[in-house]
């Protein structure tokens, strides 16, 4: 018979992402977990764990039997934590990943505040374009933008994902003039995603909601939807942006619609953690700070991959 506190080791081993870390969580020596996670593997007379200097990683084997157990692990400790978590105190590090820019747009005031209110906590903001791995780098909770990957981890959207579409300037218009057709596009410069090939392709949908592919190419790009919104706003060309991007922009006029009859479906903004069982205190307290107050402002500069739909 399986002994189960190994068997909640190695879930607690997984997510952590190295046996130091999940020994300073649980305060327990390295190398007992390290020994408790062999035995395991013992017992199933399989590897569950590739154990290099730099990093842990999974198996196959190890992936099933994580995916299996993972599950019922959270369970149990749920159970427990139900009983105990009424009089508990928000407290610990909390690591997140944002984009570079996050705080262009999210008042430092917001997470003074949140700091004050909770004392006990600490956080920690790993702050890049790059998506993070959650569980390489111990990440509790990232901010994304774009196309979710299928990962398994629990994601909470945060801004409606609305519908992306093609802006310009009017300084661009008035010297280039306005496209009248999706094939005018080629006459254009066209602010896009960064692709090799110098060119991109873009799925559109019309009023009748079939898709239609278009190749679009122009003289700047760029692997930040930002940089693309201010490249539009500068006059350089004709984007392909999400709604939450150019609201404040086109409703000031300094970016007007172009072919408004197409479209791209947006993808939101969430709130990206391995589980939504067992949250920390802390980590819970943090993401309804930031799901409150992303959903208040009124257009959001978020990194967001302008990738085909």
């Amino acid at each position: 018979m399986l002994d189960l506190n190994d068997v909640a080791v190695f879930v607690q081993v997984v997510r952590s992402g190295s046996f130091a870390e999940t020994a300073r969580r649980l305060g327990i020596p390295p190398n007992t977990l390290s020994r408790r996670v062999q035995q395991l593997e013992a017992r199933l007379g399989t590897r569950l764990l590739q154990r290099s200097t730099r990093k842990l990683s999974l198996t196959n084997a190890g992936q099933d039997f994580y995916d299996r157990c993972a599950g019922a692990v959270e369970t149990l400790s749920d159970a427990g934590q139900a009983l105990m978590s009424g009089n508990e105190v928000p407290s610990g590090l909390v690591r997140v990943a944002a984009p570079a820019e996050f705080f262009d747009f999210f008042p430092m005031e917001c997470l003074a505040d949140f700091l004050a209110a909770h004392p006990l906590v600490r956080v920690d903001f790993v702050l890049s374009d790059a998506r993070a791995d959650l569980i390489a780098d111990r990440i509790d909770v990232a901010i994304r933008g774009g196309v979710l990957e299928d990962s398994g981890f629990f994601a909470l959207q945060v801004l409606d994902a609305g519908l992306d579409g093609l802006v310009a300037s009017p300084a661009y218009l008035a010297a280039r003039g306005a496209p009248a057709t999706l094939e005018d596009l080629a006459d254009h410069d066209c602010l896009f995603f960064a692709h090799p090939s110098g060119r991109a392709p873009w799925r559109l949908s019309g009023l009748d909601g079939a898709d239609v592919d278009v190749q679009v190419a122009g003289r700047f790009s760029a692997n930040t939807a930002q940089a693309l919104h201010k490249a539009a706003l500068a006059g350089l060309g004709i984007a392909l942006l999400p709604s939450t991007i150019t609201r404040r922009a086109l409703s000031t006029g300094m970016l007007v619609p172009v072919l408004p009859q197409f479209h791209r479906k947006g993808h939101g903004v969430h709130l990206v953690y391995p589980s939504r069982r067992h949250v920390p205190s802390a980590v819970a307290a943090f993401i309804e700070l930031v799901a409150d107050k992303l959903s208040e402002l009124e257009d959001l500069p978020i990194t967001v991959p302008c990738t085909p739909a």
